[in-house]
């Protein structure tokens, strides 16, 4: 069993950073590929990055590539997201998700899921 607390949403500018976290408590949360999905009001879910358990493996799709940055420590139970040059669009509750399957985490079909923190990226 997984359990995920997301911290580190808030408001900022456009064009501003956040680093969002998600604590991880559960032996075997090191073996798990970790991501991170994000949920707009009135959109669909939507996967924004994932890593791998080593952190050998990282992807991210083409509408936040080159400004976010997903990194976890193990020895922490954590991983990170690090958010730059943010735009209004980026505006969403930002969940962390966790599972054995990297598929599953692009997927959006995680087994594990925190209760979100929300970003909000003002014009």
């Amino acid at each position: 069993q997984v359990q995920l607390v997301e911290s580190g949403g808030g408001l900022v500018q456009a064009g501003g950073s956040l680093r969002l976290s998600c604590a991880a408590s559960g032996r075997t949360f090191s073996s798990y590929a970790t991501g991170w999905v994000r949920q707009a009001p009135g959109k669909e879910r939507e996967f924004v990055a994932v890593i791998s358990w080593s952190g050998g493996n990282i992807y991210y799709p083409d509408s936040v590539k080159g400004r976010f940055t997903i990194s976890r420590d193990n020895a922490k139970n954590t991983v990170y997201l690090q958010m730059n040059s943010l735009k209004p669009e980026d505006t969403a509750v930002y969940y962390c998700a966790a599972d054995a399957t990297w598929s599953a985490v692009v997927a959006g079909a995680s087994d594990y899921w925190g209760q979100g923190t929300q970003v909000t990226v003002s014009s």
